[in-house]
């Protein structure tokens, strides 16, 4: 019954809820300077930035992101794998991130374990290091 009425638990809840995007989500996703803006109306980089902070917004344990720098340009292209690893790295997230993605740079620099599939089959697993001299 509180859910249905604005007051008490319920009000406390959106409470907590706004202070954690507007404090940690916004700050983390640098989105400050657009927050009063329609998500649509925005260039594509940043409404893929929108989109990850709604996916955070839900305090998800895991989260997958499938080819994240898919569409992007190359100044937004090299800021998102900052944002990937700020998520996975930072404690208070407590999120695994589970990265889809063909550039294997991006991969190298920001996993703690990858995963090469072929056809959906499992060929290897391991850390990034032990893949190196292979794509040398």
């Amino acid at each position: 019954m509180s859910g249905s009425i604005y007051v008490g638990k319920t009000k406390q809840e959106e409470l907590e809820s706004r202070k954690f995007i507007e404090e940690e989500i916004v700050d983390l996703l640098e989105i400050e300077s657009i927050r009063d803006h329609t998500v649509h109306m925005l260039p594509y980089g940043l409404q893929k930035r929108v989109e990850l902070g709604r996916a955070l917004a839900l305090n998800p344990d895991l989260l997958l992101l499938d080819e994240p720098l898919a569409g992007l340009t190359w100044k937004r292209w090299k800021t998102w794998p900052v944002f990937i690893l700020d998520i996975n790295e930072e404690q208070r997230w407590k999120v695994t991130c589970i990265l889809v993605e063909h550039d294997m740079g991006v991969v190298m620099d920001i996993s703690h374990r990858v995963f090469v599939l072929n056809f959906g089959n499992k060929i290897m697993t391991a850390p990034p290091r032990r893949f190196k001299p292979i794509l040398r």
